[in-house]
């Protein structure tokens, strides 16, 4: 919910405006909202060389500290996981009758997480969550822990399919308290842990955009929310596949991003080794087979006994009519 500085701000700042810098001299000029948040409104602006996405707040102190973290993702080359920085300034706003502070970030375009995967399907779950996975291990590895992560905050652009952040507004230096977060991503509201900033933080909210992007919405909890959660998870077919990685990433087990991402890359070759299994029990139905061509090789020997009688008979045969000549000539003599 915005304060009143904020709402006069938004009806201060109008489509068409435009935004002048007033120590860097460079012109903005507002195209339409894309956002707003509890510290700033984003805007969709057009600058000399193309569009870009322009934030702007009351808030000095707020403006520095999202722009320090943008920052670190450039010098830390983690341009996955934040849009990248252009420009920090401050402009005087007529209807105000005074001065705000804004910055310039890259604008990035695509479809929202939720409803990529709605288009896509469920298989680019893993897909995505070990590419946000490999750019909050960066982050971590920098000092910061993102925070307010959740699916409004993520952008998939492409081809090829990647994962960007749009808002890096509730980033918090490690160690801190969490500066912004949404209830239904933050594991204090779940009863799972505090609010201080470290990874494990992050990579609760990572195990919650999972169930989000697999249930298509988001749950008040229970009076007993833990079991709420394993209930859910354990009454998907797809969710149950990634249990154990839901589990470790809800209960804190996890060190790093980097051990999460393994054991997300485990479960989906582990249940694509199983897909690939699943036609065995049809190659057992050939046995039989192997019975009727073990008959069909019994009888040649059938057909050899035959003959071996016949040969018989006949070598019986002639000698009786050998005896019999043999006793015609005896008498005859």
């Amino acid at each position: 919910m915005m304060n009143d500085a904020l709402t006069s701000l938004v009806c201060s700042l109008t489509p068409g405006m435009a935004i002048q810098g007033k120590w860097n001299g460079r012109s903005y000029r507002l195209l339409r909202q894309l956002g707003k948040g509890a510290n700033g409104i984003v805007y969709l602006a057009e600058a000399s060389d193309g569009h870009v996405a322009l934030k702007v707040s009351d808030d000095s102190m707020s403006v520095t500290s999202e722009v320090n973290v943008l920052k670190s993702f450039s010098k830390a080359r983690s341009q996955t996981m934040g849009p990248s920085f252009f420009d920090a300034d401050d402009a005087f706003i007529p209807q105000l009758k005074k001065s705000v502070s804004f910055y310039v970030m890259e604008y990035i375009e695509g479809p929202l997480l939720p409803q990529y995967i709605s288009s896509k399907g469920m298989e680019w779950i893993p897909v995505l969550m070990v590419q946000l996975l490999s750019s909050l291990s960066v982050l971590h590895q920098q000092g910061w822990v993102f925070g307010d992560l959740k699916p409004e905050n993520l952008i998939v652009t492409g081809p090829p399919a990647a994962i960007r952040c749009i808002d890096v507004g509730g980033t918090t230096k490690q160690g801190r308290a969490i500066k912004e977060y949404t209830e239904f991503y933050d594991r204090g509201y779940w009863g799972y842990g505090t609010r201080k900033a470290e990874p494990s933080y992050d990579l609760f909210a990572v195990a919650m955009i999972m169930i989000h992007c697999v249930q298509k919405k988001e749950y008040k909890k229970t009076s007993q929310p833990k079991e709420q959660l394993r209930s859910i998870i354990e009454g998907h077919p797809f969710l149950n596949k990634y249990k154990k990685v839901l589990f470790s990433a809800l209960n804190g087990q996890y060190s790093s991003a980097e051990a999460m991402k393994h054991d997300i890359l485990t479960a989906g070759q582990s249940s694509g080794s199983r897909k690939k299994a699943a036609p065995q029990p049809k190659q057992q139905r050939v046995k039989p087979r192997q019975g009727t061509v073990a008959h069909t090789r019994y009888k040649p020997k059938q057909k050899s006994a035959k003959s071996n009688g016949l040969f018989e008979t006949l070598l019986i045969l002639i000698s009786v009519l050998a005896l019999y000549f043999a006793y015609i000539v005896f008498f005859l003599i």
